[in-house]
């Protein structure tokens, strides 16, 4: 680099008033607080008197330092040491290692390779807070992440759902002399339910640090639990008001959601949940506590689960048949099992049931639905029913549960999952066993009534 032929090691000389790259940073968790001023350094022990340096002692030590796994050597280990030495304390409890974003083809993105997008470029197109959603739902915690520009149209297209579902609210007139309807009162206790699930799960995974999980669970809670099933049981037909409240659970929940979902999407959740209610003037959702874990009920969830099955099982029947979701259907029930007949009305706005009937046998070409031991039939025109069809349906199904059955026993079989599980879990694995039994028994006569 100099030109000079003369020049060998021997020439150089290394300059001995130089520490090395790392050694300010090694000190930084003491020194960005003044941990070494003379008022609260003693340099003939060399010891940090904490009690001589309030904000010091206010901040250190950290609970989470955030790194990458690179520089483990070079900064976070001589962190700890240099905490150690000075205060005796470790600058922070734990380490959280971030994973290396590579593209697609797995390689690191650097300029040098002209593989690294925009960021600015990204946030313009698809939001700051879609390039956070998308980035985090598959980034688990310590692996690489391989960047696909979809994964921030997904998060973008989830802003947008947001948006919507905020747009859907605030559209509704309300009604102060309307009760409630049944089915409202049901999706909220179930909503409620669910942000207690979510609650403990969310902050299960924070307190390990799945963050990944986090979003997972955040994602399904606000796309499919609150728009496509809460959201589509409260809301009020078309051209009539909504009860207030109703409006005011709705509101309620929007709040706890935009909560959970802060940390995450900080920007559109504070829009959010500035427009659905009237604040104080300083309030911010970021100065807001966390949401606290409420109390789940299991009843509820099952019930609930029973809706979404025997609405799901209708919905498909009208796909595989080609029936307008505008046409209403009977429904015919023979119950062989527990069966809460509240669900009814919150099934008939979500199925389109125009009536509901109890029989013992099967009626004349209809289709059977089996959930949880009950057996669930709509009448169809003769031509629509295939019983060669029906009969490869009922065989494929038939598999499935006495494979499900078969864990299931294998499960119960084992002492050391009896003994050593919680008792509502073993419970709830025998519940599932005789559940498996009345479903195969109800299928084995459908075939025999087939055949």
């Amino acid at each position: 680099a100099t030109g000079d032929p003369a020049l060998s090691p021997n020439s150089l000389r290394q300059d001995e008033d130089v520490l090395d790259t790392w050694f300010s940073s090694w000190l930084w968790p003491l020194s960005v607080f003044d941990g070494f001023a003379d008022h609260c350094f003693d340099r003939e022990n060399g010891k940090i008197d904490m009690e001589a340096n309030p904000e010091l002692a206010h901040f250190y030590p950290t609970r989470v330092l955030v790194t990458a796994p690179e520089i483990l050597f070079f900064w976070v280990a001589r962190m700890v040491i240099a905490g150690c030495e000075y205060t005796g304390l470790p600058p922070f409890k734990a380490v959280y290692l971030t994973g290396i974003v590579r593209d697609k083809q797995r390689r690191k993105m650097s300029k040098s390779l002209g593989n690294s997008p925009d960021p600015i470029a990204l946030m313009t197109k698809y939001s700051a807070d879609g390039v956070r959603m998308g980035l985090l739902m598959s980034s688990p915690a310590g692996n690489d992440l391989l960047f696909d520009e979809s994964l921030c149209e997904q998060g973008r297209n989830f802003c947008n759902k947001i948006w919507n579902a905020l747009r859907l609210v605030k559209g509704w007139a309300v009604a102060t002399d309307t009760p409630e309807t049944p089915e409202a009162q049901i999706a909220f206790q179930w909503m409620q339910c669910r942000l207690a699930e979510a609650d403990e799960s969310i902050a299960a995974d924070i307190a390990k640090y799945r963050l990944s999980e986090v979003v997972g669970t955040l994602y399904k809670l606000i796309w499919d639990d609150f728009c496509a099933w809460y959201l589509e049981l409260v809301k009020p037909d078309y051209g009539h008001p909504i009860a207030a409240k109703t409006l005011e659970n709705t509101t309620a929940v929007f709040e706890h959601l935009m909560g959970l979902l802060h940390p995450v999407m900080p920007f559109i959740t504070e829009e959010v949940w500035h427009i659905l209610r009237e604040r104080q003037p300083n309030a911010l959702l970021t100065r807001s506590a966390f949401p606290a874990v409420m109390a789940s009920n299991r009843e509820i969830l099952k019930d609930f689960s029973v809706l979404q099955q025997l609405v799901t099982g209708v919905r498909n029947l009208r796909q595989e048949k080609s029936i307008s979701p505008k046409e209403a259907l009977e429904i015919y029930k023979k119950i062989n099992a527990a069966w809460n007949d509240t669900l009814e009305p919150a099934i008939s706005k979500l199925a389109n049931i125009s009536e509901w009937n109890t029989t013992n046998e099967k009626p004349e070409n209809a289709f059977s639905i089996i959930i949880g031991g009950n057996e669930f039939f709509i009448p169809l025109a003769a031509e629509a029913i295939d019983p060669e069809q029906e009969k490869i349906k009922i065989l494929e199904e038939l598999k499935y549960t006495s494979g499900f059955l078969n864990a299931v026993r294998n499960k119960l079989s084992n002492e050391r999952f009896v003994q050593s599980a919680p008792p509502s879990v073993v419970e709830l694995e025998r519940k599932k066993e005789i559940d498996a039994l009345q479903k195969i028994k109800i299928l084995e006569e459908k075939l025999s009534n087939l055949n």
